[in-house]
């Protein structure tokens, strides 16, 4: 036991002498260390300032990729997923997420708007003659305020919706996008589906 105390005690020394010799360093060299420390963060702001900067001529060129019709009704629905979301995020919206895939409850892109409301979009790239129907529509409907706790819901396709599906969708509030208006908003012509 005296043993253990004894370790203890010359260790507790130790460390304290250690602590002391750099305190004492750091005392006496403290422009070097503010200088070192101003450099460091000096350093990390310019690097962070150079990755916004790629990001969004990253994003300038995709958006300017997207300017027309044509590409969307190529991509796969994937790829339509992370069109929207970079269509949304040139219009001014923050916190973007693509959550598309198995199990997504109907939300493809989160976003929260530039007013502040959280929006969903779900994406539905079709072929001209296969139409958004009642279903799907339904499905948006029942899971965007209280699943993903969001304030607006739209469906965006590259085709149209059925006349059942639109007539719900003005019934309960989801903002239709059909090909025309994807068209539009691409372009930069329309609204996009918050406006």
């Amino acid at each position: 036991m005296r043993e253990n105390a004894l370790l203890v005690g010359v260790a507790a020394v130790v460390v304290l002498a250690v602590v002391s010799v750099v305190v004492h360093w750091l005392v006496q060299h403290l422009l070097l260390v503010a200088g070192l420390l101003a450099v460091a963060a000096g350093a990390g702001v310019a690097r962070l300032r150079s990755r916004v900067r790629a990001r969004q001529r990253e994003l300038a060129v995709r958006a300017a990729q997207l300017r027309h019709i044509g590409p969307f009704l190529t991509m796969s629905p994937k790829a339509f997923e992370h069109a929207l979301a970079d269509l949304c995020r040139r219009d001014g919206c923050t916190k973007v997420t693509v959550v598309g895939g198995a199990g997504d409850l109907a939300a493809d892109v989160l976003a929260t708007t530039p007013t502040g409301q959280r929006i969903l979009i779900q994406a539905k790239r079709y072929g001209p003659k296969t139409f958004v129907g009642s279903r799907d529509v339904q499905t948006v409907n029942g899971t965007y305020r209280d699943v993903h706790r969001c304030d607006l819901a739209a469906v965006v396709t590259t085709s149209s919706f059925t006349k059942a599906a639109a007539a719900f969708c003005a019934q309960v509030g989801i903002r239709t996008v059909d090909r025309r208006a994807l068209a539009l908003w691409a372009e930069g012509t329309g609204g996009p589906p918050w406006a």
